[in-house]
């Protein structure tokens, strides 16, 4: 017996389970699902977690292909190549593909973010078979049919046309174009007007030869079936996916660092606003003080001093929030709201205060220990069903949080103190930097 059948057998044979156990306030405690993780011989990923309550289970595979490695250009290219991969198959047709998994009760999806692309199969655990030879073959047999491709173009199409008659998503786009320039995440992930009609068959072709490979793949397994069984059914087909050279990218992140505002007029009642400026990553150390720190400032709802100030108080917005939207690298901060056209400027003023505000003077213990009761307590609702365990799990290995991180995430919020929020206000809220775009009537607003 080889070395790596030894590993893989003592994997599944006589691996001890890792309990993850993490404290709710009040004292009781929330176990996770034993969780498995394996590394096969083509070096993909394989995580595994029992739940035998029903008799679904649940694949999520990742694959690091998002919108970031679209080339200038061809923006929208991974989007695209994802959605493909479902269009046909060198056994089936998209119409024969969507038959045999309605005749099972299936759901094979497809999508993509700026990070990575995810297939997503959930299906009763008797037909398995089936659905991982159809997943598999998507992943690794998809035929790209012209003209399939060509109707998912002109979906997109009609997708982003209609986005452009929401002030919200055009806000967004313009934050996001003005805040990321030349920067792999500054386009939308589903391209754009421009650039979809150029792209054609051998793109997409040449992208999924490219990336999609186990090597920089995950697979994760929630549901109804035992270690053994993932060993007889799902190692066969995974160890035939064939590893490549991936090709050398780098990431530039480069973000806007001037103020800027941008104005768009349309004829409707509430203004859309936007603030925000450069954000962190996903893997920055001080990703949970900035949690605890935003949750006060814009991200917990009632709670927040967004919400109190602008809503409560004065009834300029039904929604105020901020966030920091942190990926692979460096992503935005952003606070977004709606009020009428006439109190923009006001509403505008009110958010910079409380911007301000957290920047210079401490937050009350209060306010300190109602973040953390809230986000250690509603921590465990990230993995409460088959699919969010899925995605959890995924993004745990993603993000490289250790399979060990649901147990030291209550110890990483409680260790925040009031003078570490004071800290990371100050270095990562930057009130001089903020882009500024409004969407609404310009004339009402008195910003023409």
């Amino acid at each position: 017996m080889s070395l790596t059948n030894r590993k893989i057998q003592k994997f599944f044979l006589s691996f001890t389970f890792l309990m993850l156990v993490m404290g709710i306030p009040g004292g009781s405690p929330h176990a996770m699902p034993p969780v498995q993780r394996l590394i096969l011989p083509n070096q993909l990923v394989l995580l595994m977690s029992e739940d035998h309550s029903l008799p679904f289970v649940t694949l999520q595979v990742v694959v690091n292909s998002g919108s970031w490695r679209d080339p200038p250009g061809q923006e929208g290219l991974a989007y695209l190549t994802a959605k493909s991969i479902l269009l046909g198959t060198s056994k089936h047709t998209t119409t024969q593909m969507n038959e045999e998994l309605d005749f099972i009760g299936a759901n094979l999806s497809a999508s993509t973010n700026r990070d990575y692309a995810t297939l997503s199969l959930r299906l009763l655990k008797k037909d398995l078979g089936k659905g991982l030879d159809l997943l598999m073959e998507a992943l690794t047999q998809p035929t790209f049919p012209e003209e399939e491709i060509r109707r998912e173009i002109e979906k997109t199409l009609a997708a982003i046309q209609s986005a452009e008659d929401q002030p919200g998503d055009v806000a967004e786009k313009e934050f996001q174009k003005a805040l990321f320039p030349k920067n792999p995440y500054g386009h939308p992930v589903e391209g754009t007007k421009q650039s979809l009609p150029k792209l054609k068959r051998e793109n997409l072709l040449q992208f999924f030869r490219a990336y999609y490979h186990p090597n920089i793949a995950i697979f994760t397994v929630v549901g109804d079936l035992t270690p053994d069984e993932v060993k007889d059914k799902l190692l066969p087909p995974l160890e035939k996916w064939s590893v490549a050279d991936i090709p050398k990218e780098s990431f530039d992140s480069i973000f806007a660092t001037e103020p800027k505002t941008i104005k768009i007029n349309r004829d409707i009642t509430q203004a859309n606003i936007i603030l925000g400026h450069r954000g962190v990553s996903r893997e920055d150390p001080d990703y949970y003080a900035i949690s605890v720190m935003n949750y006060i400032l814009g991200g917990g709802g009632f709670a927040s001093r967004l919400t109190e100030e602008v809503r409560n108080k004065r009834g300029l917005a039904y929604d105020v929030q901020s966030f920091f939207d942190p990926g692979k690298h460096p992503g935005s901060f952003q606070i977004v709201l709606q009020t009428k056209n006439a109190s923009a400027r006001e509403a505008i003023s009110l958010s910079l205060q409380q911007v301000e505000r957290i920047r210079k003077e401490p937050v009350s213990e209060k306010e300190l220990e109602g973040a953390q009761k809230y986000l250690i307590g509603s921590f465990p609702m990230r993995f409460d069903s088959q699919s969010k365990l899925a995605n959890f799990l995924t993004q745990i290995e993603y993000y490289g949080l250790g399979l060990d991180y649901p147990e030291k995430y209550p110890s990483l919020i409680r260790a925040i103190t009031l003078e570490g929020i004071l800290r990371v206000a100050r270095t990562y809220l930057h009130p001089d930097e903020l882009i500024h775009v409004v969407v609404g009537n310009l004339k009402e607003a008195e910003m023409e």
